[in-house]
């Protein structure tokens, strides 16, 4: 006889929730929110950035190798949309359309116009496009940071935000929806001591290309870039700026005149041992390589973030030093940062931060770069060979030892031996 598992007593205990065996897709929480946010009713910049965040939540959820999930999420809504009509879901397919990928656009034109035999099209669906009417572009003094401003008119005046940086990559940090006038706000905000970023008006055409190359590097950024605001508002800053996307910027190698200059003028700014002058070369020689592939806006823009980046991550993974370079290198890279600044025009108090974080940053690279757990393939190779003796600017010297450490590694996998130290 099975054991009963008693009465619930009065007002005792909760009711059991009933669950889904299955969670909502997206595209049905997409069409629900339309209905019980009465997206019909809202103005239409709201209707806009309802409708991005909806397809920032697609893109962000999908996977590194699905390379169209925006798309998908708007095949889904036509499809749920079509089988059961309703206002709220020609209202979502609508949405859509205003600030949807390019490849969907028509297929959401056209279900709009099927959808709309039966039933009214919202108020905003008529509403022009938003026109940009003035643009302001904010910089600061190390060329590592900058707020973009696009002013519209239209149906909603506003004005669309972005703030990227330059640290690591360029990445878009921030989007918003901001009152138009909202770039004198701005600067007016900024206080004394902050680094030093005016608003600089520009053609909209020129800034909207700048956030549409920052979007494009951001879009190639794994893991994705997750900020709330940038998710919600990505498809929207897209569908703004994606007709003013440039070329890719061929890259520009610094010219070898230019380099043995900028490294001759850095031995001549030098007042301290000239016995190591050999040492310091290599050290320069290897920061401004440093600047020339990785400092996005130039191999002098040096800037605290940086400088944090190239001692804690860049060096650790990458570079292969002997004591002497070690020891010297801090020194030297504060010595070097003070001269690619002072070439660029950055004043003297704007300097001081950056050396200020080479100082707080030097132990942390001294501590990491003998852990080999961090080191990439590449340092893990070079390393190797220093140890075996082989000259690694010796082209041909490096290409006969890779080979036949590749062979011996190969042999070790095969026979299970422990490799030997050192290799």
């Amino acid at each position: 006889m099975p054991k009963s598992r008693g009465r619930r007593k009065p007002g005792g205990g909760k009711k059991p929730v009933r669950r889904s065996p299955h969670p909502l897709r997206l595209s049905d929480r997409v069409l629900r929110e339309a209905r019980t946010q009465r997206l019909e009713d809202r103005n239409v910049l709201a209707v806009e950035a309802w409708a991005s965040g909806c397809l920032g939540e697609a893109w962000l959820a999908a996977g590194m190798m699905e390379r169209e999930p925006e798309q998908m999420l708007c095949l889904e809504v036509v499809g749920r949309a079509s089988t059961t009509p309703s206002p709220h879901g020609l209202a979502a397919v609508a949405a859509l359309e205003r600030v949807g990928p390019p490849d969907s656009r028509s297929l959401l034109g056209e279900t709009v116009e099927i959808l709309a035999g039966s039933q009214p099209l919202p108020a905003w669906h008529a509403a022009a496009p938003h026109r940009p009417v003035r643009a302001w572009r904010a910089v600061d003094v190390w060329d590592s940071e900058r707020v973009l401003f696009v002013e519209y008119d239209g149906p909603v005046p506003h004005t669309l935000m972005a703030q990227i940086s330059e640290v690591g990559g360029t990445m878009v940090d921030n989007l918003a929806l901001l009152t138009p006038a909202a770039a004198e706000a701005w600067a007016a905000m900024r206080e004394d001591g902050e680094v030093p970023m005016p608003p600089i008006e520009q053609g909209s055409g020129d800034v909207l290309a700048d956030l549409a190359l920052a979007l494009r590097l951001t879009d190639m950024t794994w893991p994705r870039q997750d900020d709330e605001d940038v998710v919600a508002l990505r498809a929207l800053a897209w569908a703004r700026c994606r007709d003013h996307l440039p070329d890719w910027p061929e890259h520009q190698p610094l010219d070898e005149a230019e380099r043995g200059r900028l490294l001759d003028a850095f031995a001549a700014s030098r007042t301290d041992a000239a016995q190591e002058a050999d040492t310091v070369r290599s050290l320069a020689d290897l920061f401004l390589d440093y600047g020339e592939n990785y400092l996005s806006r130039g191999p002098l823009c040096w800037s605290p973030g940086q400088a944090a980046g190239f001692l804690e991550d860049w060096l650790p993974r990458k570079a292969v030093l002997d004591q002497e370079h070690r020891m010297l290198l801090p020194a030297v890279l504060t010595q070097w940062v003070t001269f690619a600044l002072t070439e660029r025009g950055v004043e003297e108090p704007w300097i001081s931060p950056v050396i200020a974080a080479v100082d707080a940053h030097a132990s942390a690279f001294r501590a990491a770069f003998d852990d080999e757990e961090a080191w990439g393939p590449a340092k893990q190779i070079s390393a190797a060979l220093a140890a075996r003796g082989v000259d690694l600017t010796d082209r041909d010297a490096v290409d006969a030892a890779v080979r036949t450490l590749n062979a011996e590694r190969l042999a070790q996998q095969l026979t299970g031996r422990p490799r030997p130290s050192g290799s």
